[in-house]
């Protein structure tokens, strides 16, 4: 995962608008996929950190591609997901 996001952002190409949306619509997906696990495990500390990253790299290619909206939404996204790490599970 790490090794992925820092050769996209070596990257000399910039996603075009459309594949942009697709990029972030992909990563959102893995981001809600490691939010719905969170409940299903004993340790969510991983989990939590996984979708962190996750939102953080679709934020920053909505913010490349100019998608200001999605960029907007994708952090205040974000901002729930942690609140609700600390409110449920900041005792494990």
């Amino acid at each position: 995962m790490m090794l992925d996001r820092r050769l996209r952002e070596l990257s000399m190409t910039p996603l075009s608008q459309d594949a942009a949306r697709v990029e972030v619509a992909r990563l959102e997906a893995l981001a809600e996929r490691a939010y719905d696990e969170m409940y299903e495990t004993r340790s969510p500390a991983g989990l939590f950190s996984e979708l962190k990253d996750l939102f953080v790299e679709a934020i920053g290619v909505a913010r490349r591609a100019g998608l200001t909206a999605d960029a907007e939404r994708l952090i205040k996204r974000l901002e729930h997901c942690r609140k609700v790490y600390r409110s449920q599970f900041s005792s494990f």
